[in-house]
């Protein structure tokens, strides 16, 4: 089996060393492929070096971990990010979702959940080093009658849709149940309704649902 590629971004080296430490330490599946001490050079090396996941600080001097997600996100990177936190608030955590973040890990997580958020899903595993995802698999695509929702919200409701639970949601799109339940709070004022069901059934009358 492949192993599983790290590009680590943290201005912190202590934070780096434990980080590369901890997967070195792990029996099997994981490559630290480099690092970066803020986002800019983040940027640079995950266009660079091409990892399969990036585990992004937020806060840096010299390049924040937001803008550098919204820069992968621009030039088509094939890399899944997870922020690095250490808070679980949303304040923090959904502006680099927003900005093409796959989800977030607690710097204070226990090793065992670290190494499952970094195992990207099956689709995201390349199969040779020079394929890379098509666009509609890191984010969807707007709809032809665009009411305002992120493209995190547009993936949420598609799967609301599907008749996902809010748990299954979370753990498909590594986040947390509650950022969940907050991304729908924003789809209903959004669509102007109040539950799941009214949602989908806007969603496929704007023409948000229902293209291929």
């Amino acid at each position: 089996m492949t192993d599983i590629t790290l590009l680590i971004v943290d201005d912190h080296p202590v934070v780096r060393d434990g980080l590369r430490g901890m997967f070195a330490a792990e029996a099997s599946g994981f490559h630290v492929l480099g690092e970066a001490p803020d986002g800019v050079r983040g940027v640079e090396l995950a266009l660079e070096l091409d990892p399969d996941v990036v585990l992004m600080d937020l806060r840096m001097p010299g390049g924040g971990g937001v803008d550098a997600i919204a820069e992968l996100t621009r030039r088509g990177a094939r890399s899944r990010v997870l922020v690095l936190t250490t808070y679980d608030t949303d304040t923090d955590t959904l502006p680099a979702i927003e900005a093409g973040a796959t989800g977030y890990l607690l710097k204070d997580a226990p090793r065992g959940s670290c190494s499952r958020r970094c195992a990207p899903p099956p689709r995201a595993v390349r199969s040779s080093p020079c394929r890379r995802l098509p666009p509609g698999d890191r984010r969807p695509h707007p709809g032809p009658a665009d009411t305002g929702l992120s493209a995190r919200e547009n993936e949420i409701l598609a799967l609301v849709a599907r008749g996902t639970a809010n748990r299954a949601i979370a753990a498909e799109l590594f986040i947390s149940e509650a950022t969940v339940k907050t991304h729908l709070t924003h789809i209903y004022a959004k669509l102007g309704v109040n539950d799941r069901a009214a949602a989908v059934a806007a969603g496929y009358d704007r023409g948000i649902l229902g293209r291929n």
